[in-house]
């Protein structure tokens, strides 16, 4: 049987500390990146080149490339609303931008300043600036549409609109589109049939992942739900962390040491111990005392016997 790989992209240190108003040390979160890393973690997006003044938290972004440049086996992420914050990550030595572009209207305005168009022209902008380096120097351009399920603002967003700005952001460059479930809304149901949609629009090859939450509690069902139409790739944050500042009630990225567990349980390769993000829990904690943080492995300890899917460990 072929050994299914599953990519867990961390998004706390990016996405969870921007909801949180007191800012973090940065050296605590280069111990917590590393912690995370130490975990067997592929992917994680440390930060988002954003005005400091907007978000405080984020104003050591370029330090934070920088260092976890430097773990070996890691790719680096960082948010990028637009072309400034694209040339500051590029300066930084970014390997691969995110960029956020919401499908809702009224969400676009208040997180952004921009409607959705404005917002795809600026992918374009993006794109441009990164054909124009150096081949080998070209970061990878990943779009994610947000409130894709929902909108606190609005309520339902249209399932058409969304698919046809994936087109129009795949013909403005990007290399890869995923759907993001900004506030929670999505239920396994839609989670399927808008996937299987994107890719018929935009092909498998520039597909990316999914970003949910668990406000409503539907989070890791929709996780088993694109699964089924061959979502290999998840955003989740470490304790839970996270939501966007600029919706109201956008709370609670699934859970990476829970989503670990139940993909590993499954027989579904991840490459991450779940001890090891149970002691970068206690990383954070250090570097964010008191700070609330969920999971129900951490709670409850892994069962036993488990055994990961590529038997490196039992426990």
């Amino acid at each position: 049987m072929q050994e299914i790989e599953i990519l867990v992209s961390e998004v706390g240190p990016r996405d969870g500390l921007q909801s949180i108003k007191r800012t973090m040390p940065t050296e605590a979160k280069l111990n917590w990146i590393e912690a995370l890393a130490a975990s067997g973690l592929q992917e994680i997006e440390v930060g988002s080149f954003v005005s400091p003044r907007l978000l405080p938290q984020m104003a050591d972004c370029a330090t934070l490339v920088r260092e976890a440049n430097k773990l070996a086996g890691l790719t680096v992420l960082a948010l990028v609303p637009n072309l400034q914050g694209a040339e500051n990550a590029f300066a930084a030595g970014t390997r691969k931008w995110t960029m956020p572009i919401s499908a809702s209207r009224a969400h676009s305005l208040n997180n952004i300043g921009k409607t959705p168009e404005e917002a795809i022209e600026e992918v374009r902008r993006v794109c441009d600036f990164r054909d124009s380096l150096p081949i080998q120097q070209r970061p990878d351009v990943e779009v994610g549409i947000s409130t894709a399920f929902g909108c606190t603002f609005e309520g339902m967003v249209s399932e058409d609109w969304v698919i046809e700005m994936a087109g129009l952001l795949a013909k403005a460059g990007s290399d890869s589109i995923g759907l993001s479930d900004t506030t929670g809304y999505a239920n396994p149901a839609q989670i399927k049939r808008m996937f299987q949609r994107l890719r018929r629009e935009i092909g498998a090859e520039k597909m990316a992942g999914a970003h949910l939450h668990n406000t409503r509690g539907q989070g890791l069902a929709n996780v088993l739900a694109a699964l089924e139409v061959d979502v290999t790739t998840f955003d989740s944050s470490l304790g839970g962390l996270g939501g966007c500042p600029y919706a109201p009630g956008a709370t609670g990225n699934i859970v990476t040491e829970d989503l670990v567990f139940m993909l590993e349980a499954m027989g579904l390769h991840t490459g991450v111990d779940v001890d090891a993000l149970i002691t970068a829990r206690e990383v954070l904690l250090r570097g964010l005392p008191g700070q609330l943080i969920y999971g129900k492995i951490p709670e409850v300890g892994l069962p036993k016997g488990f055994t990961y899917a590529c038997d490196r460990s039992t426990k």
